[in-house]
């Protein structure tokens, strides 16, 4: 199966993650790299894996980006990550010897989080679709995340990817304010009886943030995890204020 997958990476001023990433995929026979006119060394440390093909393109949003780099590819499945992301052994394995049937268009992947390589016990990120066929999937943009959406079935496979960023906590909370913007302006847009529970609980715009709180540190346990669970945790609690002052602002 590791033949027919070309992964698709999106890179923008990733030079502390993308070594990381690619050094996880050597098994590939080609990894497209769509970099967003990156200003560090991002462009030249991919170009330094044989594997690598880099194709730059304006940033305008991550939807836009995904399906251009969709484009690039020419096998049968494509893997679409993001620069952080580590690709583990257990996955690679469970790639190889996989089998798709034919109704089936997509799998789902399950993650674990990292902070500066420690493993958390837990985290709030769902599974989502990373793996799926080049020419049954798109991305649609959803408020300040992309989504792959396929017609067809979508499995789940039980190997984790590693989210691991190494970016400051200053990078973090920039990417976070542009993030809360379109996820407020989601909020704001959708019929109410659309969202579940989460979004309905955002849109209280004071409870989310000591919901988070709570649920991080005591539900999921992340206090047993030292410094790493803690930043996780500001992390997390810090990016939910950030959407509370966005819905407060008038539209």
């Amino acid at each position: 199966m590791l033949e027919q997958i070309t992964p698709l990476i999106l890179t923008r001023d990733e030079d502390v993650n993308i070594g990381r990433t690619l050094g996880q995929l050597e098994w590939a026979a080609e990894v497209v790299v769509v970099d967003s006119l990156s200003t560090d060394g991002t462009v030249e440390i991919a170009q330094s894996f044989p594997n690598a093909r880099v194709v730059q393109r304006p940033y305008d949003t991550l939807a836009a980006q995904s399906n251009f780099g969709i484009a690039q590819a020419d096998t049968e499945w494509v893997m679409l990550l993001d620069a952080d992301y580590y690709v583990t052994d257990e996955l690679t394995r469970q790639l190889a010897a996989l089998r798709p049937p034919e109704d089936v268009d997509a799998y789902e992947i399950p993650f674990l989080y990292a902070v500066n390589g420690k493993r958390l016990r837990a985290t709030l990120y769902p599974p989502r679709i990373v793996l799926f066929r080049r020419k049954h999937g798109g991305v649609v943009q959803d408020g300040h995340a992309h989504r792959v959406r396929v017609p067809g079935r979508t499995e789940r496979l039980d190997a984790p990817i590693v989210h691991d960023d190494r970016k400051s906590l200053g990078r973090f909370l920039d990417r976070q304010k542009r993030y809360m913007r379109q996820e407020a302006a989601k909020l704001r847009e959708a019929d109410p009886k659309t969202l579940n529970f989460a979004a309905r609980l955002r849109k209280l715009r004071v409870v989310a943030p000591f919901a988070v709180l709570v649920h991080t540190l005591f539900v999921k346990r992340l206090f047993l995890d030292g410094f790493a669970g803690m930043r996780y945790v500001l992390e997390r609690v810090l990016a939910e204020c950030m959407l509370s002052v966005e819905l407060f602002r008038k539209r």
